[in-house]
């Protein structure tokens, strides 16, 4: 009963400290592990019993190795994480709502005992995200409610491996279990771009080197394209994102309407520089023999572009390439490379991200 005094210890001390107004948020966010956690299995006997389909038990042998691997290779703190396995109703296991002011890119922030501010919130029932989306909507809010494949209690609790994650392809689960555990090393509060960007960077460094362990050269190349394409999208996004804070910053001088139009014209040019680069990656790997084709970040064109999705967006691969520079800098010794995220993660905040900064324009890619 060890995992059930931990939620309800943490239930009665965010009760205390954020008053009736927040309950019904916490008690679905609390309910919904609990359900979760409770619906777990042992992923061992999964593995070892005969009614368990054949697909199911292969990725669930691969998870238990990509765990090994995360300990002794990553150096990564496994715990009891992913040795229990639930199959859920739908494909997330949470949904997360993103909401940004009209006019900027600095998504709203939502504070939390312990954990401190995050720029999203989740919700185990997308009827729950969808009434706060709107209160946001009806002050005129850019929103994006997106689903969650995976989450992280940091450490605090066990947390199972789901079909969330068996869904996915081997080298994509892989990856993402990575990311997960990664948040286990290092979290600040406040800085969701900081949490995000170093797991990010853990799960494509982890994968690397998985995928040589397992002599899959030809699917390191599968996920070498994805490495790049997310590059090449992200330097879309991060142009766009000049153009937009350019523009919000002659709020007061242009009219809202002018404003709302050349936003719109932005997010227009941004949707048409990522169909022409998916176009063209495609392109390339069809000329290579491969027909299958390649999905980018915000999946098929035309993308409902808005300040939230740039927002989370943005979040996720922010500071990837510091991160990467400051393991290539530890000689891809983990630990060495955890130390020195963990000093990293103790300065001033504009100390930091100055520092995140010029990591990452020392970064080469190395793949």
């Amino acid at each position: 009963m060890k995992q059930l005094s931990q939620i309800y210890t943490v239930l009665l001390l965010i009760t205390c400290l954020n008053g009736c107004t927040s309950i019904s948020y916490y008690t679905q966010a609390i309910s919904g592990h609990l359900a979760l956690t409770m619906a777990g299995k042992p992923v061992d006997s999964y593995i070892a019993s005969h009614e368990t389909p054949d697909g199911l038990r292969n990725k669930l042998i691969v998870s238990r190795q990509a765990r090994h691997f995360a300990t002794e290779r990553l150096d990564l703190p496994t715990g009891n994480a992913f040795k229990d396995y639930v199959a859920l109703d739908h494909s997330w296991v949470v949904v997360n709502l993103v909401a940004v002011p009209e006019f900027s890119l600095q998504a709203h922030q939502w504070c939390y005992p312990v954990l401190g501010c995050q720029a999203y919130r989740g919700y185990f029932h997308l009827e729950d995200a969808e009434l706060e989306e709107q209160r946001f909507q009806a002050k005129g809010y850019d929103t994006f409610i997106g689903g969650v494949t995976a989450y992280s209690t940091l450490g605090w609790f066990d947390d199972p491996l789901h079909s969330g994650f068996t869904n996915l392809s081997d080298d994509r689960m892989v990856a993402l279990m990575f990311h997960e555990l990664a948040h286990q090393v290092v979290y600040i509060k406040e800085d969701t771009g900081f949490n995000e960007s170093f797991a990010t960077a853990v799960e494509l460094e982890g994968l690397k080197l998985w995928l040589a362990h397992q002599g899959e050269p030809s699917v390191f190349e599968q996920a070498l394209v994805r490495f790049e394409l997310r590059n090449k999208t992200y330097a879309l996004v991060e142009s766009a994102s000049v153009d937009l804070k350019n523009l919000y910053r002659q709020q007061g001088i242009l009219s809202d309407s002018r404003l709302r139009k050349r936003k719109r014209l932005i997010f227009e040019e941004l949707n048409a520089s990522y169909e022409g680069l998916l176009d063209d990656e495609n392109q390339r790997t069809e000329s290579r023999g491969n027909r299958e084709e390649i999905k980018g970040p915000f999946g098929t064109p035309p993308v409902a572009f808005n300040n939230a999705r740039i927002a989370l967006f943005k979040q996720y691969n922010q500071y990837v390439p510091a991160f990467r520079q400051l393991l290539k800098q530890s000689d891809y010794d983990f630990p060495t490379f955890y130390r020195a995220v963990k000093s990293l993660s103790r300065q001033p905040d504009g100390q930091r991200q100055q520092m995140l900064q010029d990591l990452s324009e020392r970064f080469k890619e190395h793949f």
